[in-house]
């Protein structure tokens, strides 16, 4: 028995599940899952030793790497002053500039300890603006595990549907009205005078990697304001990964509130949401929407994020990531049978011939073949993510030799199938 199968016996016996969180378990892939034990540039290191080429990297946020010696330094310095005041601290100022200088849409932020607590957030802020209860979302888009974002995608064109877990009551779901992903009819079936905000994925990243059609993207814009519903663009995943501002500089349309998170902690827990001035300012203490939280703005959680941001700006870095990412996914795609997409260091292997534009063909992939190919990567060090409905990142530190070697282990895995 390895030791990381020892601690999952132990760690099934005290946690549910053996985990924190779901993916982790490796249900979408079978097997035991590995234990980490530390990591350091594009690798992790479990507990048995075995080491493996990191294209999951904390689900994103490490997009310098595991362990960059500048956001560790920070972390340091900031760490031996205190690790929380539950007052206000410089680093939120310096963190929240770099912020609303990258995305113009943001003039106003506001950091919370995750991207759940942004989303559910945003949207108790979108319904205190307008004063209007119903919100929607698209079908197959996850905005972390707030009641009223735990709607199943509904059939038709749009319905409102019944909640996707348990313990979420069933008039929570009446108010969120959920639509197809890509399709510009469906946005007419909307009573949009009705609705307080609609929130999406500019990047759909949680049913594998789905790129909008700018069409689509650019209608939503113009539905919402016409009839005065806020756009709530979720860039948890997308922000300043596809783009230093994100899918909305990268598509030129901008949302009117913006949840993010991951990049801005470096590592650490943060989340956060901003936008227009007029409407973050009905959030307490100025206005009626009451929001708080004691670790809010952790002076480690800024300081990670403040040395992640800047290290990030610096030099040609997107240029970079950008030029790293289409050097595997080019190769890939010649070696591993399938649809594939990519957004910037953001890409995803669809085990399906069919098209993948949203959560209906999405779910054509065959992942039991998925699951497969993804226990041959691991054997051969690479760690991709384990469920087909998970993407891959790239960071900074990725070398050529990691890429060479993640095709070498996929031309060797692929045989396996």
């Amino acid at each position: 028995m390895t030791y990381s199968e020892k601690l999952w016996q132990e760690a099934n016996a005290l946690l549910p599940g053996g985990v924190n969180s779901p993916v982790r378990a490796f249900r979408g892939v079978g097997g035991t899952p590995f234990f980490t034990q530390r990591a350091k540039g594009s690798r992790l290191w479990d507990v048995d030793g075995n080491e493996y080429i990191d294209y999951v990297l904390s689900w994103g946020p490490m997009i310098l790497g595991h362990a960059h010696p500048k956001v560790m330094q920070a972390v340091i310095d900031a760490a031996r002053e205190g690790t929380s005041f539950g007052t206000p601290n410089p680093r939120e100022i310096r963190l929240a500039r770099l912020v609303c200088e990258a995305f113009p849409g943001i003039q106003k932020v506001r950091f919370v300890n995750s991207g759940t607590e942004a989303t559910m957030s945003a949207i108790r802020l979108a319904r205190g603006f307008t004063k209007r209860d119903k919100i929607v979302k698209f079908e197959g888009c996850y905005h972390g595990h707030a009641d009223s974002l735990l709607v199943k995608a509904g059939s038709g064109a749009a319905t409102f549907d019944v909640p996707d877990s348990a313990g979420v009551p069933a008039d929570f779901a009446r108010n969120t009205l959920t639509l197809p992903l890509n399709d510009l009819a469906a946005l007419d079936t909307v009573n949009w005078s009705e609705i307080a905000g609609v929130i999406i994925e500019p990047v759909p990243a949680n049913m594998g990697l789905i790129p909008l059609r700018l069409e689509f993207l650019q209608k939503l814009r113009k539905v919402t304001q016409n009839a005065g519903a806020l756009l709530i663009m979720d860039e948890v995943m997308s922000g300043f990964r596809v783009a230093k501002g994100g899918a909305q500089e990268l598509y030129g349309v901008t949302g009117d509130l913006t949840t993010l998170g991951k990049i801005i902690g470096g590592g650490l827990p943060v989340g956060a949401f901003g936008g227009r001035a007029d409407v973050m300012d009905h959030l307490a203490p100025l206005g009626a929407v009451y929001q708080a939280g004691t670790l809010s703005g952790n002076p480690l959680a800024m300081a990670a994020g403040v040395a992640t941001l800047e290290q990030l700006f610096a030099g040609d870095s997107y240029r970079t990531l950008e030029q790293k990412t289409a050097t595997l996914c080019d190769e890939w795609k010649k070696i591993v049978p399938g649809y594939h997409t990519r957004v910037g260091s953001k890409f995803c292997s669809f085990f399906t011939n069919t098209p993948v534009v949203d959560y209906a063909t999405a779910k054509t992939s065959d992942t039991k073949r998925y699951g497969v190919f993804f226990h041959q990567m691991l054997k051969h060090g690479v760690y991709l993510a384990p469920s087909q409905f998970e993407v891959g990142f790239m960071s900074l530190a990725h070398t050529t030799e990691d890429i060479e070697a993640t095709l070498r282990a996929a031309r060797e895995a692929i045989k396996a199938l």
